[in-house]
């Protein structure tokens, strides 16, 4: 494994100044390979594009973002979205945070109104980039993100639902502005999120940041409300996926806007099926279900239509 990866991620508050410094000793590559001024600042990305790519096809394009103290490159080994993209074919990027160590290194994306409005707009702008340089299918643009970055898909889906057509969350962490969803429009939502998760508790309540810890609600109701927003009449259907899985599905939403939970029995802050974390500080790795195909199977269900 890298060591990238050993010494990680998703680390703020006391033990933040730990990663750091061991970022800093070996030299951990902030690797991205794109740019562009979105409200007056040079934003950075990282982008993936599959050797089956054909700019004669229009292209599905999946936007991953990264958790809190995370980076893109990170991203992409936890997540193995590339891995996928090379299968079916579709381009990923992978979004850069602002910094919290000056122009490398560590980012995270503020949940505030007016910083998390910029944020928006980077990948609105970020969008409107990639389909000027490659055949982009505007039908498929999707978002996901682990932990802090969830909360921002969470954000795009809410502000930005007239591009994005589906979203994805893992261990999302969902501390944003109770009036931030102001786009009343469905959207559909997969999530995956782990009942021994103490970063964004599962039943709500504070965080396990010893130094910032915030207000989470917990998930179920979360999504019940995400539901309640997509106009889902019916109950939702509670399937068993495997011994520590279960799938909670909303299916008559909407225009197809389906939302759908998948709960991990005992898993911690992890991305399941992906790279996993150091078990020490985000709890266990469970990979009954791997929320990447997973989530990719219900995204390619779900292209963006008129609402």
């Amino acid at each position: 494994m890298k060591l990238a990866l050993r010494i990680a991620l998703f680390v703020v508050g006391g033990l933040a100044v730990l990663v750091l410094a061991a970022y800093i000793r070996f030299s951990i590559a902030d690797k991205t390979n794109g740019t562009l001024v979105s409200s007056g600042a040079t934003r950075k990305y990282l982008l993936y594009v599959p050797k089956s790519y054909e700019k004669s096809r229009p292209t599905p394009l999946v936007i991953s973002l990264h958790g809190a103290a995370g980076w893109p490159a990170l991203q992409s080994d936890i997540s193995r979205w590339n891995d996928l993209a090379d299968k079916h074919g579709f381009l990923v990027v992978y979004p850069a945070g602002t910094t919290l160590l000056g122009d490398r290194g560590p980012r995270v994306w503020p949940m505030g109104a007016n910083s998390t409005d910029l944020d928006v707009k980077f990948i609105s702008d970020l969008i409107a980039k990639l389909e000027g340089d490659y055949n982009v299918d505007a039908s498929r643009v999707y978002a996901d993100g682990l932990s802090n970055g969830g909360g921002m898909a969470y954000a795009l889906g809410c502000k930005l639902s007239n591009r994005i057509a589906a979203i994805g969350a893992v261990a999302a962490a969902l501390a944003m502005p109770d009036k931030m969803c102001d786009d009343a429009r469905p959207e559909p939502v997969i999530a995956f999120h782990g009942t021994a998760d103490k970063m964004a508790p599962f039943l709500g309540g504070k965080s396990g940041d010893p130094v910032r810890p915030q207000q989470f609600p917990s998930i179920r109701d979360w999504i019940d409300d995400w539901a309640g927003r997509n106009q889902c009449k019916d109950e939702p259907i509670d399937t068993p996926v495997a011994a520590s899985v279960h799938r909670i599905s909303y299916v008559n939403c909407t225009r197809g806007s389906d939302v759908v939970l998948y709960t991990i029995e005992g898993g911690g802050h992890q991305w399941p099926g992906g790279q996993p974390l150091p078990r020490w500080w985000v709890g266990p790795q469970i990979n009954d279900v791997n929320a990447t195909r997973t989530m990719w199977d219900f995204f390619i269900r779900h292209p963006r239509v008129q609402r």
